[in-house]
């Protein structure tokens, strides 16, 4: 069954369409990976899909009925926001509080153990708080809320490659023991690649790719070797990436069947795509391909 599900879905600014037909199905029960560069769309879509904005066109459920107005929906959602705020009066542990009555499913004994385990200094002020500690308030209360729907947009700035690490433990752990829907979007990608079933890969409003992770392997798979080697085995070919270093070279490119046992064949060694190189090589051709079309109109 799926937890989300749009179409043709669009959100128009006066400059810009924020996003622009994007269409989408997120299965229940997975933790989806929302990739993008900043201002690709994905905050904007994550407001969307938890009734913050509304779209300009398109259609869109969210476990099964729409978002816009809907108690029963929203109450069954967790958002994350990258820079949320907070009133300066309030503490750490009024925000908690708050959350711990807005979520049916709250975990205050978890929530508890998260608090001692991020070290959060839940009675100091909001306004005296660190970037990392704001940002450990979002992850309690997107871990305890154990809510059906969770969507974390960047929720670790200011913390450390440790925290973050425990972050993504925890998250792993929890999810495991308490299965939900999850949608994470973030920078770091080789760090949650391991966690991700699902990616969706935004930009400039568009979506440009929407995959099972294990599909992502037969995308895209590297060779390396003699540069003469290579570059013979790769006529013909799709080639998404090339470089060359002295007598040595390495080469990114989509596949068809037979490649692989050809290209060791040809004494090449064969690696696979890391999702972050596959993330900057359509990032990359797509901000290309926008920039010819300009040039074409620009010309006309």
């Amino acid at each position: 069954m799926s937890a989300i599900v749009t179409r043709d879905i669009v959100k128009r600014y006066p400059e810009v369409a924020a996003i622009d037909g994007v269409s989408i199905s997120l299965d229940e029960h997975r933790i989806h990976g929302l990739l993008g560069r900043n201002g690709a769309g994905k905050t904007t879509l994550m407001q969307l899909l938890t009734g913050q904005v509304f779209a300009t066109s398109g259609e869109m459920e969210v476990l099964g009925a729409t978002p816009v107005e809907n108690v029963e929906v929203l109450s069954q959602t967790v958002f994350i926001q990258e820079s949320q705020k907070y009133p300066d009066t309030f503490r750490a542990i009024d925000v908690l509080r708050i959350a711990s009555g807005a979520y049916p499913n709250w975990d205050q004994a978890y929530a508890d153990a998260l608090v001692e385990r991020y070290r959060l200094p839940v009675k100091r002020p909001i306004k005296k708080l660190s970037r990392g500690q704001l940002s450990a308030i979002g992850i309690v209360i997107g871990l305890a809320s154990r809510a059906r729907l969770t969507f974390f947009d960047e929720p670790y700035l200011g913390l450390d490659a440790v925290a973050r690490q425990m972050f993504f433990d925890d998250l792993l752990a929890d999810f495991t023991e308490h299965p939900r829907t999850i949608v994470l979007s973030t920078h770091h990608i080789d760090e949650v690649a391991n966690l991700l079933e699902h990616v969706v890969i935004l930009d400039e409003g568009k979506v440009l790719l929407d995959a099972d992770t294990d599909q992502l392997h037969d995308a895209a798979i590297t060779v390396s070797g003699r540069a003469a080697a290579v570059d013979a085995f790769l006529a013909g070919r799709e080639v998404l990436e090339h470089k060359t270093l002295g007598s040595l070279a390495t080469a990114t490119f989509t596949p068809r069947d037979g490649d692989e046992l050809a290209a060791r064949e040809a004494g090449l060694d064969i690696g696979q795509v890391s999702l972050q190189a596959l993330f900057v090589h359509l990032t990359t051709a797509n901000a290309a391909s926008a920039a010819d079309r300009a040039a074409d109109r620009a010309t006309v």
